[in-house]
């Protein structure tokens, strides 16, 4: 087994490592380690404008990474501990989360932390989540990874997935918010992430039966990370364009008036507009509506296509913000 530790915070960088690792030792049994600065991690069928709070994660600058599994949202930072178990399939059972989650739980156990698994891909204690797995399989390979919640900043973690429900209208999987709580408070003092990392590798040996190896990535290897990253897990096609398709609906007021829209989106482009409310208009409203057809459903997108086109005449007194506002 190779064991790597990411040398990397970047969330691109890390999330692009599973799959290039995958493709790299497609025979290799690997576990790899790794800690991301803020970031929102999606599943692979989740429509990933529905699982975050988009204003708060432009404000804060928090990533957003679609990775290759499914399953629901979750919220990286620098408390959160992050592994990914690589193994051939073989006679593994997909449905079964115990295998590798054992060792966290084996740890912990030996900690005194009264960790188990619970249904069918949380860790747990004290009733409380404190990681959520999820799975995968791609050319005879099976991923599961994990998150573990060391000491994550929990209000972060609250407002960046904190999405108004009454927005979307889809058929993606959305995520389930359970109770979730850090280790901290329950391990040793003066344990971090490092340290309970350390002790995480430590247990992998010693549960593995046959030789494990430390490997650090090399310079082609990082730099074909980097790479994969740039041209796929950093882009919005990949992160917000291969979302399911939905239905957008918001209303505002404004000092105009009322100004309600609804969107009709595929794979994240905007399909139709309409537009609504008790607003005054000296053009009419179906001339700016034409204008988003084919547009991205993002923030640069939408203020190109506002900022190119006098909003007074289609909405009375409003300014650029209160319609960009309307769009997220």
């Amino acid at each position: 087994m190779l064991i790597i530790d990411s040398p990397s915070n970047d969330a691109y960088f890390n999330i692009a490592s599973e799959e290039y690792l995958l493709n790299k030792y497609p025979e290799e049994e690997i576990f790899l380690l790794y800690v991301n600065a803020p970031s929102i991690i999606v599943g692979r069928f989740q429509n990933t404008l529905a699982e975050i709070n988009m204003d708060y994660v432009h404000a804060n600058k928090i990533k957003v990474v679609r990775r290759m599994s499914g399953g629901g949202a979750v919220y990286h930072d620098q408390g959160n501990l992050n592994f990914s178990f690589h193994t051939p399939v073989g006679d593994n059972d997909f449905s079964d989360f115990s295998k590798f989650t054992r060792p966290v739980v084996d740890l912990l156990n030996g900690l005194n932390v009264p960790a188990r698994l619970e249904g069918r891909n949380d860790l747990l204690v004290d009733g409380k989540k404190f990681s959520g797995n999820a799975k995968l399989v791609r050319n005879g390979k099976m991923i599961q990874h994990g998150t573990i919640l060391l000491n994550s900043e929990m209000a972060i973690l609250g407002n960046a997935l904190k999405v108004n429900p009454l927005k979307f209208k889809d058929k993606a999987v959305k995520s389930a918010r359970a109770r979730v709580t850090n280790l901290i408070d329950y391990l040793p003092k003066g344990t971090t992430v490092d340290s309970f990392k350390a002790l995480l590798i430590d247990q992998i040996i010693k549960d593995n039966t046959s030789a494990s190896t430390i490997h650090r990535l090399t310079p082609d290897e990082t730099a074909g990370i980097r790479k994969l990253a740039d041209e796929k897990y950093s882009t919005w096609d990949w992160n917000f364009g291969v979302s399911p398709d939905y239905d957008f609906n918001k209303a505002i007021k404004v000092a105009a008036g009322f100004i309600e829209l609804h969107l009709d989106v595929k794979k994240g482009v905007i399909q139709h507009a309409r537009i609504f409310g008790d607003f005054f208009a000296i053009k009419p409203i179906d001339e700016l509506e034409k204008k988003f057809a084919g547009v991205k459903h993002e923030t640069e997108a939408i203020q190109q296509v506002l900022s190119g086109v006098d909003l007074t005449e289609y909405f009375g007194p409003v300014t650029l913000n209160d319609i960009i506002e309307l769009f997220v």
